[in-house]
């Protein structure tokens, strides 16, 4: 039987799995690669092309919410966006498979898995990364999105054209679901480095203790589970943009590491002593006010300004009422094509209340609620039903609304008592920085 010229990468921490799907799938195709480790697998990526990836969702014992899986799942797509994966969960975890598709997922199975069924699937990935390298072959890449008409969208991209041109480090502010991504990789794309990778690194992610072999890499040996030498993500950013998102939530010791790369242009990995030589271009971005963290002694102010030679600021959705209605479309479109329902369309209602919403979650809520409207609409027209829309009148009114004030700050007070009044833990906890948690105590007047 004729092999099937593709190369399927196998992720899981469960040796017998590996050797078991290794000895099925190597019959049928090409090159077979497993990892037990998926901390290695961005090395891989970079060092192979990889067609299909079978991702487990869960790696350590006791977790078993499978966010490690969807972690991952969201790493692959961005080192990697035309490799299709798979994921792989355990009967009963079928809910958080389905979170999976919606992030970019090409199917699951259930393990115990059958043999038939986890070739056909893998079959059917193959050739679906096949007719997308034919369709792709010879076409441009597309920087497809949605920009708007609105005079301060408009001056964003503008000053982010300018910008990319050059190799200056950018600083992108702006609440979260803005499209902070989307114009960093805009930025990239336009810029002389369109060729080389962009590394996208979600500091808010990472936790303290595994930050600098992240960032930095490692070297074997350098501690328990540093079985093979390992480039950090400015290494594999060589020539190309790295990304830096939500580095207002880097922890205070770990800031002057990061100048010292950024300053230098050189990495040293764990484990070794000699300095790396890099050329990277940096964009970062927050969605707090890091002149206040400043201020507040939890941002290092050398570190702002090194990164802060441009900044740009994306306005929320509220501040942009004349693209709401023709970003619901744009994203409506978006939505028919992945689910093929292109006849969809919006009714008056609908419009009407999209137009009038304040989009708090900003972009990302639009296109979380359109998603699912799609996959609920029966008539092929979207109502407000479909929407699912809280009724909120105006942003203002939302912020001023007294129970969720009451809510955040007894949130507050249970954590700050069951961490023993430790701000730092708390404020991880919380997912807020040791500033924002400040301004919540004294907020709430919380002693």
């Amino acid at each position: 039987m004729k092999k099937t010229n593709a190369s399927i990468l196998v992720i899981d921490d469960q040796e017998d799995i590996l050797f078991a799907s290794k000895m099925l799938l190597k019959k049928h195709f090409e090159n077979i690669y497993t990892l037990n480790n998926p901390k290695n697998v961005v090395e891989l990526l970079v060092k192979n092309t990889i067609d299909v990836v079978l991702l487990d969702m869960n790696y350590r014992i006791g977790f078993e919410d499978g966010k490690e899986g969807l972690y991952l799942l969201k790493e692959i797509k961005t080192l990697s966006p035309k490799t299709i994966v798979i994921l792989m969960t355990a009967f009963g975890k079928v809910e958080t498979a389905v979170e999976g598709l919606k992030s970019g997922a090409f199917d699951y199975i259930l393990k115990p898995w059958d043999n038939t069924k986890l070739l056909s699937v893998v079959k059917q990935a193959v050739d679906k990364r096949r007719k997308e390298q034919k369709k792709s072959n010879n076409i441009e890449i597309v920087d497809d999105f949605f920009v708007g008409n609105s005079d301060v969208i408009k001056k964003a991209y503008s000053l982010a054209d300018k910008v990319a041109k050059t190799d200056a480090n950018v600083l992108i502010l702006g609440e979260n679901g803005t499209g902070k991504f989307v114009l960093a990789h805009h930025i990239h794309l336009q810029s002389e480095r369109k060729n080389s990778p962009f590394i996208h690194v979600d500091l808010g992610s990472l936790n303290s203790n595994i930050f600098e072999s992240e960032l930095f890499g490692y070297a074997k040996g350098a501690f328990t589970d540093a079985k093979t030498d390992t480039p950090g993500r400015f290494e594999m950013a060589q020539n190309g943009t790295i990304f830096l998102d939500e580095i207002g939530n880097v922890p205070l010791h770990l800031q002057s590491k990061l100048l010292q790369i950024i300053q230098t242009k050189m990495v040293t990995r764990l484990g070794e002593s000699k300095a790396r030589p890099l050329n990277f271009r940096i964009i970062t971005a927050t969605n707090l006010n890091l002149k206040q963290e400043v201020t507040d002694k939890n941002f290092r102010e050398d570190l702002y300004y090194r990164i802060n030679t441009m900044e740009i600021v994306l306005p929320p959705l509220r501040e942009r009422n004349e693209d709401k209605i023709p970003l619901a479309q744009y994203l409506l479109k978006k939505m028919t094509d992945k689910y093929g329902r292109d006849e969809i369309t919006f009714d008056e209602k609908a419009l009407e209340q999209i137009a009038n919403h304040a989009w708090n979650g900003n972009i990302r809520e639009m296109e979380n609620r359109i998603e699912r409207a799609v996959i609920l609409c029966e008539n092929n027209h979207i109502n407000v039903s479909d929407l699912d829309l809280e009724q909120i009148t105006t942003y203002e009114e939302n912020q001023d609304d007294i129970q969720l004030s009451a809510i955040e700050k007894t949130a507050i007070e249970k954590i700050l008592l069951k961490n023993n009044n430790n701000i730092s833990k708390t404020a991880e906890e919380l997912g807020l920085s040791r500033g924002a948690l400040y301004r919540r105590l004294e907020k709430y007047n919380i002693n």
